[in-house]
């Protein structure tokens, strides 16, 4: 559904008009497993954000009561680990429920791989920890700013590289933690861009993220906000037209989205996409590799080309963190740097992605390509194109390339 304000100009920032009500969008999807589920469930109530956070899938009973859950499975989710359970009915509805080997079932139902800690994996992967500089705030680039708001997930992914944080309880950030990150950031001129992340900080609620967002846009020298999410994905009925209406008047306001799969390209996730790029919100991506997931160009490409036709730039497609317990689902580095060649010149430009490593222990992000540049001969640069065939780039003072000889 595409709102007539799409076809208008924006008003200016001082002249702020709220976005028009419209009816949200059922699925096919949501439509079968409702009336099978929640036959009795007024739609107003599915269709609220709320209600759907407050009946989310969280105990062994509610998943056997909608999933045909394998043995592992059930020993798994009665191990009860760090990481809890918490699955939307709406995303529910988009999984197989016959099928253990489902994408995103196996994303979000714990199996017993879970338990089992590899060789390189750690509780805190990014080395996060150590440049918290008060508390949710990781200072670690020179001009930027990670700022955990929230350790609430709508649904928790069970790759997810924070889960020492995501659903705890000893892990919260109040507003009075808030304000000792904001007084840290307005004492740091050199930070001028600030991501929000968490857990999920569109699970706030619109009221407190726009205070959030209202102190932070009132520290003069930070230019840049953006917000890590996964909500338009697995709760986009959040995304109401008064929340896209507040999040106008803090631009410039970026956001990322977590996407891994097209099956979560819907028709509700479709509306919420709309509605925040309506709201003149640029939109990206971050999808992470997972093996049996979406390690396969025939998954990736109709991702990265639905996410453009929902005005969503391909972003980072990511390694695998060595989150704790996560080998299950870690490919090799080659596999990610094949489906890059696989996109590279067979597909528009703005449908690759940066294929990145987040180095393990704060190293930061680092992108990795595939190998085009096959040598050099003389003043010449010896390339290969995405078909493999062989060009000579004049590059007379260059040293790319050149084989260096060692004693």
């Amino acid at each position: 559904m595409v709102h007539a304000l799409a076809a208008a100009r924006p008003p200016a920032n001082d002249q702020i008009a709220p976005l028009p009500a419209a009816a949200f969008p059922l699925g096919v999807e949501a439509i079968a497993f409702k009336q099978r589920f929640y036959p009795d469930v007024p739609l107003a109530d599915w269709n609220d954000w709320r209600w759907q956070l407050r009946n989310r899938i969280k105990s062994l009973p509610a998943l056997e009561r909608v999933f045909v859950l394998s043995g592992d499975e059930r020993e798994a989710v009665a191990r009860a680990g760090s990481l809890p359970l918490g699955i939307t009915p709406y995303y529910a509805g988009l999984m197989g429920l016959d099928d253990p080997q489902e994408p995103l079932r196996r994303t979000h139902i714990p199996v017993m791989n879970e338990y089992t800690v590899a060789p390189g994996e750690s509780d805190d992967p990014l080395g996060e920890d150590p440049d918290m500089v008060a508390p949710g705030l990781v200072h670690r680039y020179p001009d930027r700013a990670l700022f955990l708001v929230t350790s609430f997930c709508s649904t928790y992914c069970r790759y997810c590289n924070r889960s020492r944080i995501v659903g705890s309880s000893d892990r919260t950030f109040a507003v009075k933690e808030w304000e000792q990150a904001l007084a840290y950031l307005r004492a740091h001129t050199e930070v001028r861009d600030v991501l929000l992340s968490g857990g999920d900080p569109l699970t706030i609620a619109d009221d407190k993220l726009e205070w959030l967002l209202g102190e932070l846009r009132a520290i003069k020298h930070i230019e840049f906000l953006r917000i890590g999410t996964k909500v338009p994905v697995v709760l986009p009925q959040r995304i109401t037209p008064q929340l896209a209406s507040m999040l106008r008047k803090f631009h410039p306001l970026w956001m990322s989205i977590h996407i891994n799969h097209p099956r979560e390209l819907t028709a509700e996730s479709t509306e919420a996409l709309v509605r925040l790029a309506d709201a003149g919100i640029p939109l990206g991506s971050q999808t992470v590799l997972m093996k049996g997931i979406n390690d396969d160009i025939a998954i990736i490409k109709p991702l990265m080309h639905g996410l453009l036709k929902n005005r969503v730039k391909p972003y980072y497609l990511f390694q695998m963190d060595p989150i704790t317990g996560s080998s299950h689902f870690r490919t090799p580095v080659s596999k990610g740097l094949e489906i890059i060649d696989a996109l590279r010149g067979h597909t528009s430009g703005y449908a690759v992605p940066v294929f990145a490593i987040d180095a393990p222990g704060g190293g930061g992000k680092v992108a990795l390509v595939p190998e085009r540049i096959a040598g050099r001969d003389g003043d010449y640069l010896i390339l290969h194109n995405f078909e493999g065939a062989e060009y000579r780039y004049y590059d007379p003072a260059g040293t790319v390339g050149t084989v260096q000889k060692h004693a």
